[in-house]
């Protein structure tokens, strides 16, 4: 019995979608280890955020600012002033700097209180 032409290219297709799934699922399994593996990066940059968070608030109480005044001042929304201080989310660089210069501090100051924040808390 003679094989025909079509059935060889069928069989080697069916080989290339079957090394292709096994190549996926490496590459899954890879980030998934990768990324279980990250848990303490991820609890640390979470923590700077919440010390960055902090050191706004503390910046903006002590000056006396609400967070509306200081949403307007830098033209951004009351909500994103809100996430800053909750560790939401950052401050673009630009918004750090112009924090900073509405509080009458250097970002570096405001970079350093979060990094002495971090070692009180160790």
């Amino acid at each position: 019995m003679a094989i025909g032409p079509h059935i060889v290219p069928a069989t080697l297709l069916g080989l290339g979608a079957l090394a292709l799934s096994v190549y996926l699922i490496v590459l899954i399994v890879r980030a998934l280890r990768k990324y279980l593996g990250s848990g303490e990066v991820r609890a640390e940059k979470q923590e700077v955020k919440m010390n960055l968070g902090r050191v706004i608030k503390e910046h903006r109480m002590a000056c006396g600012m609400t967070q509306e005044f200081v949403a307007e001042s830098l033209g951004v929304s009351r909500q994103a002033v809100s996430k800053w201080e909750n560790g939401a989310s950052d401050p673009s660089t630009s918004n750090l700097f112009a924090l900073a210069a509405l509080f009458g501090v250097s970002p570096e100051e405001l970079l350093r209180s979060v990094e002495s924040n971090k070692t009180d808390s160790l």
